[in-house]
C-alpha cells in the first residue's frame, strides 16, 4: 500500500459512531489516533469519551466496565468516575482521589453522529460541527428526508486513506467523468478556504453548450476540518451526506457515509422506505466508487496539476496545512502555476 506522508493526528472533529450504536447504559471500545477509547451514555441520556484505561491501577473501562447514574464504574476496583473523567468514589475510602483524571475527548452529537474533538496538545475546540440542515439556509428539516441510520449508510474498517484525500475530492472538478460518469464536468460557483470550515459548491449541467443558468444539478459542501464534511445536493436527487473519514492510527481510517433522502411529496412514513433505499444505495455506490480510488492513493507532493487544477488544488491543501501538528507538507507554490493547457510537473526528490 501507498502510505500518505500526512500526519494521521490533524486536529479537527472526527466520527466515531452513529448516536443509535450507543444505548442508555452502554460501555462502547474503539481505537482511534492510536489510542483506546470507551464512549458510554449516562442514565440521562450524556454521551461521554474517555481514554480506555482507569487510572488506578490500569484496568480497561471498555471490558466488564459499567455505568451507574451519571458515572463510570471500573469493573477492578469499583472505582466511579464522572462525565469529566473525574474520580468521585472509591468505595473502600472516605474520599475519592481528586488528583487523577481520565483523559476525556470534547464529545458532540449532531446529524445522528457521535463526533470528538482531537487535538494532540490538548487545545479546545474552535469552530464547530456543521449542521446538515441548519447550516445551509433553507427550510429544510429532518422531517422532510427519511432516517438514514442503518439503512442508508457506509462504515468500511480500517482503510489506509488519509482524510485530506476527501476533502481533495471535494476541488477535483475532473474525476466525476470519469469516475461518476457524469457527462459534462462540474462547474464551481464557489471556492471559500478563508477560516478552518471551507465552503466549495458546483453546478452540473447535463445538456452540451448548458450555461451555469442552465444548470440542473449541483452540490454544495460545507467542510469543518479534515475530518468534517456535510453536502446539500439538489436537482435530480434531493439528498443530504455526511462522509467522515477517522484515523485509527498511523497508516488507516474507518470511513463512515450517511446518506439523508428528500421523501416523496406527501410521504411521512417514519421509515426509510424502498424508494429512499434504493436512492441512497445509488448515492452511496458512487462514494463507494472514490473509496476504490482513495484507498489505493498515492499522495503526490507535489502533484503534476493542470492550468484548470491548479487553483482549487492549491487552495484545498494550502487551507489543510493548519490542521497538522507539524504545519504539514507546503501546498503546490503558486509561482510554479502551468501556462494554459500545460501540466505542472512534481520537482524531483
Amino acid at each position: 500500500m501507498a502510505r500518505t506522508p500526512l500526519s494521521m493526528e490533524p486536529t479537527g472533529w472526527f466520527q466515531v459512531a452513529w448516536s443509535a450504536e450507543i444505548a442508555i447504559g452502554d460501555v462502547h471500545r474503539m481505537t482511534y489516533f492510536g489510542r483506546e477509547m470507551v464512549a458510554w451514555r449516562s442514565t440521562a441520556g450524556v454521551l461521554s469519551v474517555f481514554d480506555a484505561y482507569c487510572e488506578h491501577l490500569g484496568a480497561h473501562l471498555g471490558y466488564g466496565g459499567r455505568v451507574d447514574g451519571e458515572n463510570l464504574v471500573c469493573p477492578f476496583h469499583g472505582w466511579e468516575w464522572n462525565q469529566e473523567g473525574r474520580n468521585v468514589c472509591i468505595p473502600y475510602e472516605k474520599r475519592p482521589n481528586r488528583g487523577r483524571r481520565i483523559g476525556t475527548y470534547p464529545t458532540v452529537e449532531r446529524n445522528e453522529a457521535v463526533w470528538i474533538w482531537f487535538d494532540v496538545d490538548g487545545k479546545p475546540p474552535h469552530f464547530e460541527v456543521p449542521d446538515v440542515f441548519a447550516d445551509f439556509g433553507d427550510d429544510k428539516t429532518a422531517a422532510d428526508y427519511y432516517p438514514p441510520v442503518p439503512g442508508a449508510t457506509l462504515f468500511r474498517r480500517g482503510l489506509e486513506i488519509h482524510p485530506q484525500y476527501i476533502m481533495e475530492n471535494g476541488v477535483d472538478f475532473a474525476h466525476f467523468k470519469f469516475v461518476h460518469k457524469t457527462p459534462f464536468m462540474p462547474e464551481f460557483t464557489r471556492h471559500d478556504f478563508a477560516g478552518p470550515v471551507s465552503y466549495v459548491d458546483f453546478t452540473i449541467a447535463f445538456d452540451e453548450g448548458a450555461t451555469l443558468e442552465d444548470a440542473t444539478s449541483g452540490v454544495e459542501s460545507i467542510n469543518a476540518g479534515l475530518g468534517c464534511s456535510i453536502t446539500k445536493s439538489w436537482g435530480m436527487v434531493d439528498n443530504r451526506t455526511m462522509p467522515a473519514v477517522t484515523p485509527v492510527d498511523e497508516h488507516t481510517s474507518d470511513v463512515r457515509f450517511t446518506v439523508w433522502i428528500g421523501r416523496k411529496p406527501g410521504e411521512h412514513d417514519a421509515e426509510l422506505t424502498r424508494y429512499g433505499k434504493t436512492m441512497a444505495d445509488l448515492v452511496i455506490e458512487q462514494f463507494a466508487a472514490d473509496i476504490a480510488i482513495w484507498e489505493h492513493q498515492r499522495y503526490s507532493d507535489p502533484p503534476a496539476l493542470s492550468q484548470k487544477e491548479f487553483e482549487g488544488f492549491t487552495a484545498l491543501r494550502n487551507w489543510a496545512r493548519q490542521f497538522y501538528p507539524d504545519g504539514g507538507p507546503a501546498g503546490p507554490d503558486p509561482a510554479r502555476q502551468p501556462e494554459s493547457g500545460a501540466i505542472l510537473p512534481a520537482s524531483p526528490r
